[in-house]
């Protein structure tokens, strides 16, 4: 059994609930137990699962949260930068699913949300399930 934690952006309550309960759901499911911590948005999840990996108490991570495309610009930074700083953390070898989602309105949101339906949530979890276990094979 492993321990994972689900690292949450909480913006958007009601999708960010979907999401985490398709990653808590996958990971439950292998029999792993799952934390649940809650940052303040999508930038901060890279940094607090940096943070919590020096503790040594968890195995695997799972980065959820919404980003919405707005008016300006700033969606591009939080969406490119947020997966930029999960995707060092993976290639530094931690395993970490990204479930950050990127959509253009509320609509896609829900559909990849919604554990009924597109489930990224889940898929998330999955991936970090599948880097956990090549973590193991490769391990020296």
């Amino acid at each position: 059994m492993a321990r994972f934690l689900i690292v949450e952006a909480r913006f958007y309550d009601h999708l960010n609930d979907m999401l985490v309960e398709g990653a808590r759901a996958a990971l439950s499911a292998e029999g792993h137990e799952v934390e649940v911590l809650t940052v303040p948005g999508a930038l901060e999840v890279p940094g607090a699962i940096a943070l919590a990996s020096e503790s040594g108490q968890f195995d695997g991570y799972v980065g959820i949260g919404v980003v919405i495309r707005g008016e300006t610009y700033h969606f591009e930074i939080v969406a490119g930068e947020s997966a930029r700083g999960i995707m060092a953390l993976t290639m530094d070898g931690m395993a970490i699913g990204n479930g950050i989602i990127t959509v253009e309105n509320e609509e896609q949101a829900l559909e990849r949300a919604d554990p009924e339906r597109k489930n990224k949530g889940g898929e998330a979890a999955r991936a970090a399930l599948a880097l956990l276990k090549l973590q193991e094979r490769f391990a020296v």
